[in-house]
């Protein structure tokens, strides 16, 4: 059974998601994706698992309560979807100023938990759907 974990927002939001994080400038997307596993949930993704690019990217709307976190009028992001594979779970070391839980769930069961449809497409498209 295919397993990811997910993680909860901080309050007041707090809703379910996968890792996901902001490109910073000059960085690549490979780059991009282990700097946000390390800093959200404390691993080395190259060390710890196999990251693979799934050649696949959306756009989408920022929610409003996050639009404070980028540059002013950027309404829009575009996101890189990566997975990382790894032998075992996890206990992950969560940043408290974003996330209050984690779990590991089967995928299929966590694209009903997920708020982003971004988050359920990345898993379709894992599981090949």
């Amino acid at each position: 059974m295919l397993e990811t974990l997910l993680i909860e927002r901080t309050p007041p939001l707090c809703f379910w998601q996968s890792v996901t994080g902001s490109q910073d400038l000059n960085e690549s997307w490979r780059e991009t994706a282990i700097r946000e596993v390390a800093e959200e949930v404390g691993i080395d993704a190259d060390k710890h698992g196999v990251l693979t690019d799934l050649n696949y990217e959306n756009v989408f709307a920022i929610y409003p309560e996050f639009r404070h976190r980028y540059p002013p009028g950027t309404t829009h992001n575009r996101e890189r979807c990566f997975a990382l594979c790894v032998k075992d779970t996890f206990t992950p070391y969560l940043a408290p100023d974003e996330h209050t839980a984690f779990q590991w769930m089967p995928m299929r069961e966590a694209m009903g938990a997920v708020r982003s449809w971004s988050n359920v497409a990345a898993f379709r498209r894992i599981l090949g759907m």
